[in-house]
């Protein structure tokens, strides 16, 4: 930036020119290759249009955190940060937990206030809506539904779900072990019910004991849990068609990114279900995406809203996949971006690596508040800035902004106005969602579920199953003839057999990933 740049003053009088000491920050966002613009420099209150904030295009699968107060802005910025790199070809995954983001889809509306904030920030405004995919857990709500198999889903997801302890999330993990094993695939929660209902019976206890001293009482827990589970109408997220994460990657006809929206506010109710499910999609496209190193724009930028409900409580072994997750992920050209209201909300093992950061308003009316504010200024470089004063003193659409430069380094801190939303800043009606969740080609893969045999099929077969005949005399030996599907099943004494397909196509254990879940092939 030259030493000439200004701005208008804010009464009016003629140009402000840009201080001597806000000049570094300005230098630092003066990247030459593609970026995202997110908004001009502020300094003692006044906004220098000349003086833009931008990211690198390259390093937004560095990760990062967009924090901030309720009522601060942060929607927005998703929505803008989405714009712009559907526009530059990305793929974005968002989650919109209250629906205010699916106006995405549409041009949004034009007035002063959008005409004033444009003037501030140096942006040439136009409406422009964008190519949005809405998606929907289970169906439920508006959108294409999104279920995962319980194979899929893996043990560790599913414990921390059903709000399991440590005990008996390592005794889901043996039972999900000893149906990979045995050939029982694991589809919907009747499955998993009816495997742990087997081991639980008289005739299924002996099973137990070949799998690792699993107890009687834990296994009894977790039933009560699954049938509670039900109860709160949950069992449609789990089932068939199972959603393909790799449709996350797509551009629409024009080149542009396509923005998979997450319509989450039927169940907004059930916070540990989406954003462990969040989880799920994260760690799906982890384990199947191949290594592509350093990019010039990710495959994929992976908005992860509400992110403390993942940490809440989680255990240390769920926080450890987390972070090896978040480490490995940005190899494969995804970045992942954490929304929450305070840094502190995310682990300071995650929180180090994430190298963008937005950080909105924070309120400071309580004891709580003053320790988490300060706790925030120590997550920050040294910076000009008295940062106390300033991040309790943003407005609306207003953030503290450090990004990584185009060489890895971070920028300096820079007090940022962002720009407006190109599309509509507000829900679609529910009928315009359904409407272009039933346009969309991936409706007729979705949208009927499927319940094919497996694991509560079999079993319920195995139990109607007719006592065995006595055995042929060497006379009336039969034919040699191929085991059935239930022998496969129950064999002798129920389960025997079984042990002895380990190693076959049917019996063959499931491979599993950090998380516990099936990898993309199953």
């Amino acid at each position: 930036m030259s030493d000439s740049a200004t701005t208008p003053a804010p009464d009016g009088s003629g140009p402000a020119q840009l201080p001597d000491e806000a000049r570094p920050i300005a230098a630092g966002y003066a990247f030459t290759g593609p970026a995202l613009d997110l908004g001009a420099l502020l300094w003692d209150g006044v906004c220098h249009p000349d003086a833009q904030v931008r990211v690198p295009l390259p390093m937004l699968n560095r990760h990062g955190l967009v924090a901030g107060a309720t009522g601060t802005g942060k929607t927005k910025t998703l929505q803008l940060i989405a714009e712009q790199l559907s526009a530059q070809g990305v793929p974005v995954f968002l989650a919109d937990v209250k629906g205010d983001l699916s106006g995405i889809a549409r041009p949004g509306q034009g007035g002063d206030r959008v005409s004033t904030r444009a003037a501030e920030t140096g942006q040439s405004w136009s409406a422009e809506g964008f190519p949005v995919e809405f998606l929907a857990l289970g169906g439920i709500g508006h959108g294409i539904p999104v279920r995962a198999t319980v194979t899929s889903f893996g043990p560790v997801l599913l414990s921390k779900v059903l709000g399991l302890n440590r005990t008996q999330e390592q005794s889901l993990g043996l039972i999900f072990h000893y149906a990979d094993t045995k050939g029982l695939e694991l589809i919907d929660l009747k499955d998993l019910r009816a495997v742990v209902a087997f081991l639980t019976s008289d005739e299924g206890k002996p099973e137990l004991k070949g799998i690792g001293g699993l107890s009687t009482a834990t296994a009894g827990v977790i039933l009560r849990s699954l049938t509670a589970f039900e109860a709160q109408g949950m069992a449609d997220f789990f089932g068939e068609p199972e959603f393909d994460t790799a449709g996350l990657l797509r551009l629409a006809p024009d080149g542009r990114g396509l923005v998979s929206v997450l319509e989450l506010p039927a169940v907004q109710d059930k916070p540990q279900l989406f954003s462990t499910f969040l989880m799920w999609l994260l760690a799906d496209l982890f384990h199947d995406l191949p290594e592509v190193g350093d990019v010039d724009k990710p495959k994929l930028v992976f908005f992860f809203d509400e992110a403390h409900l993942l940490f809440h409580d989680a255990s240390d072994a769920f926080l450890d996949a987390i972070t090896q997750t978040v480490r490995l992920i940005r190899s494969k050209g995804v970045g992942v971006f954490f929304v929450t209201q305070t840094p502190k909300d995310v682990p300071s093992d995650v929180l180090g690596q994430l190298g963008n950061r937005v950080q909105h308003a924070l309120r400071a009316f309580t004891p709580d508040d003053q320790k988490a504010l300060k706790a925030t200024v120590k997550t920050f470089p040294d910076s000009p800035y008295d940062l106390e004063e300033l991040l309790t003193g943003l407005g609306t659409g207003e953030a503290v902004i450090t990004v990584l430069s185009e060489n890895g380094a971070p920028t300096p801190v820079a007090a940022t106005r962002l720009r407006a939303p190109e599309s509509l800043m507000g829900p679609l009606e529910a009928a315009e969602l359904d409407r272009a969740a039933r346009e969309s080609p991936l409706y007729g893969r979705y949208a009927q579920a499927v319940d094919r045999e497996s694991a509560y099929e079999k079993l319920t077969a195995a139990q109607a199953r007719p006592p065995a005949e006595a055995p042929r005399t060497k006379r009336e030996k039969a034919p040699a003839e191929d085991p059935s599907l239930v022998e496969q099943v129950v064999g002798s004494g129920m389960f025997r057999s079984l042990a002895r397909s380990v190693g076959t196509q049917l019996g063959r254990e499931i491979t599993r990933s950090l998380f516990g879940t099936a990898r993309r092939g199953r």
